[in-house]
């Protein structure tokens, strides 16, 4: 092999990398802004005499239409037309219901089910696409985002090595192969591999991954606070008690046969006992916000909001049964769907002089009334040492009245539409579910699917084909998909990929692969091999993992035909090896969960770290039993 002089050329590249990790690892500005910051280097220093070969300035921003940057924004655009149906909600509840509440039983749900998804659709798609899955999943369970979404990201990169079509590389491998196989001896010819050749190797490694955050997720996972908005419940009693100085929290209660309160109406008992009952489930339905008139029937389930004494004791008296936590509106009272709202009455409203009850806010607007405030007083159900209890639902309404109710906020966005009432809580998801639209949401996933997996169209464009689809049907508005976009992650993406081409273009990828195996010269075959998976791991950090494989594969088919290796052992090291991309967040899935979790380098660092030794040594062990 001739030797590879460094150039200034080289030298400057070097120290852009040395730059970019400075600014990945100190923080001093954003990630995204410090992609745009090297790009902007980058251009500049290629206007510098002897370095117009740096970079072409005249496609310096072509990484913002890159076939990876288009892909990731098609396929958030299609994660968010799904969601938008609902199906991520049941989605999430499956999930829920196999993996319980609780971390150790939901990370593997989660990252199995992702990793699988991952062998066949594009590991950043499949991560975006259970990204309102996971976000769902961390506000049902109070289980911090950060200790989910990196399970998730990294398991669904490890799903890219279980098929041949799983990750890029792997697709490119056989082509690959073909071109080597014109520079080797008849007997040295390398045959293709089949779509499930890789599948062992694979396996292991999702389970390798599992195993890792299961068995050391306490110490290796962030220790992020729990989101704020994680409990409907917890943010309904600690708002209340804030402003108003009503102590109250969210119970579910059952009813069961025999009981005294039986044919009595909600109305009747919320009044006699100062509290809110803001749900009933009879006969395997749930009402939320159910009309006062509804008598009770058993068995049933009530969602009571009161004073957790009076709750108590009024359990005590009736024989009633206070569950520990909320099991049948669970997710109902997640802070994702309901909450906490005030609703002004404006002067003109036709609903002054009127109360509560002769207006039907339950029946007709979804809204449960908890107290309202006017002027220095606060009139509720529960008594506190403010104020007494009063009957609510009697309370004649005024101009300039706050009310206080709790709603689902899809009701809380029709009311908002009502001239009689005006809305000033806005800090809330202002959407409305489309669950009609989800054969359209389906059939255009279903077509961008089978576009990757059937045909030779480039994935971006079957990728689009599925997000246009979408907006041509009205799943999503266009101003919806352009919101859906992490634009963040493009940015970082788009700035990088000039920087990528550099390192290739430049010959600096190509020097650094040789001194590399320089080093590795007289080594025996399976430290050789080693030595390749550690340099493809290396380059798939600095470079695209297409551009390591297409440049790393030709040198390690050389290696190994020179130390008397298995050569399509050796290009398949390559293509594996190139996967293994935790370290840093700078590959596609690793920066597009890391400003939903609000990751730092430094624990990418951490728990990446960890991960790509497992990597190593799993799929080095893998490779040699599975084609040894």
């Amino acid at each position: 092999m001739e030797p590879i002089s460094l150039t200034i050329e080289m030298m400057v590249v070097l120290g852009l990398l040395a730059f970019t990790i400075f600014l990945f690892v100190s923080e001093i500005v954003r990630v995204d802004l410090a992609g745009l910051l090297v790009m902007v280097v980058l251009g500049g220093l290629s206007y510098l005499p002897g370095l117009g070969d740096l970079a072409d300035v005249t496609h310096l921003f072509d990484g913002f239409a890159s076939n990876a940057v288009i892909s990731i924004i098609a396929v958030m655009i299609i994660g968010a037309g799904l969601d938008k149906t609902g199906l991520m909600n049941k989605v999430a509840a499956v999930i829920l219901k196999f993996g319980g509440s609780t971390e150790a039983r939901i990370v593997p749900v989660i990252s199995g089910t992702v990793g699988f998804i991952s062998s066949f659709l594009q590991n950043v798609g499949a991560a975006a696409l259970f990204l309102p899955v996971v976000a769902r999943i961390s506000s049902r369970t109070e289980i911090p985002l950060g200790r989910l979404l990196m399970p998730m990201g990294f398991c669904a990169i490890l799903g890219g090595t279980m098929t041949m079509v799983g990750s890029s590389p792997l697709i490119l491998l056989n082509d690959l192969l073909i071109t080597a196989n014109k520079d080797l001896p008849a007997d040295a010819q390398m045959e293709p591999f089949s779509l499930f050749s890789v599948t062992p190797i694979g396996a292991a490694l999702i389970v390798t991954g599992i195993l890792y955050f299961m068995l050391l997720g306490r110490w290796v996972l962030p220790k992020t606070a729990a989101r704020s908005d994680a409990s409907s419940a917890q943010s309904i009693k600690e708002y209340l008690k804030r402003l108003y100085g009503i102590k109250a929290d969210i119970f579910e209660v059952e009813i069961g046969e025999s009981n005294i309160l039986i044919g009595e109406t909600l109305g009747d008992i919320m009044d006699a006992h100062h509290m809110s009952i803001i749900g009933t489930y009879f006969n395997g339905q749930r009402y939320l916000a159910p009309l006062v008139t509804t008598k009770i029937e058993a068995p049933c389930r009530l969602a009571i909001l009161g004073h957790e004494r009076v709750i108590k004791e009024i359990a005590d008296i009736y024989n009633l049964t206070v569950l520990p936590k909320l099991e049948i509106f669970r997710e109902e009272y997640t802070a994702t769907k309901s909450g906490v709202a005030e609703i002004v009455i404006p002067p003109d409203s036709g609903v002054i002089g009127k109360t509560a009850r002769e207006v039907r806010l339950r029946g007709t607007y979804g809204l449960n009334l908890l107290a309202i405030h006017r002027g220095d007083e606060t009139l509720s159900r529960v008594e506190t040492k403010d104020h007494v209890a009063c009957l609510l639902g009697k309370e004649k309404f005024h101009a300039g009245d706050t009310l206080v109710v709790h709603a689902q906020w899809e009701s809380l966005t029709r009311t908002s539409k009502d001239r009689d009432f005006v809305v000033v809580t806005s800090d809330y998801p202002q959407e409305e579910l489309r669950p009609q639209k989800v054969g359209a949401a389906l059939l255009f996933f279903a077509i961008a699917l089978i576009l990757i997996l059937f045909t030779d169209v480039r994935l971006s464009l079957a990728l689009l084909v599925g997000a246009v689809g979408m907006v041509l049907t009205k799943v999503l508005s266009i101003d919806e998909a352009y919101n859906a976009v992490g634009w963040n992650t493009v940015f970082l993406l788009a700035s990088l990929i000039p920087l990528g081409h550099a390192v290739q273009s430049s010959g600096t990828a190509e020097w650094i692969a040789q001194q590399v195996l320089t080093l590795l010269d007289g080594w025996p075959v399976w430290a050789l091999q080693t030595g390749v998976a550690v340099l493809a791991t290396i380059f798939t950090l600095i470079m695209s993992n297409v551009g390591a494989t297409v440049l790393l594969v030709p040198l390690a088919v050389s290696i190994a035909v020179a130390s008397g290796g298995d050569p399509a052992i050796f290009a398949m090291t390559v293509a594996i090896s190139t996967s293994n991309s935790f370290l840093i967040p700078t590959r596609q899935v690793n920066a597009l969960i890391m400003g939903l979790a609000g990751y730092k380098v430094k624990e990418f660092v951490k728990t990446g770290g960890i991960m790509t030794v497992l990597f190593l040594v799993v799929s080095m062990f893998m490779m040699n039993v599975v084609f040894g």
